[in-house]
């Protein structure tokens, strides 16, 4: 439930869909969702560096 709630948060389509939100609520999200996309990365990054 809460992977099914994270993965739609984070899908490209609904990064553009309009809402009835404020233009400083959708920065916000944007900002949040772009962190957390760099977060993933960098773990990654890690797990890589980690294995070889």
């Amino acid at each position: 439930m809460l992977l099914k709630k994270f993965l739609h948060y984070l899908n490209p389509m609904n990064l553009f869909k309009r809402s009835s939100e404020n233009i400083n609520l959708r920065m916000m999200h944007g900002v949040n969702k772009i962190s957390i996309l760099l977060f993933l990365f960098c773990l990654l990054v890690m797990l890589y560096r980690y294995l070889t």
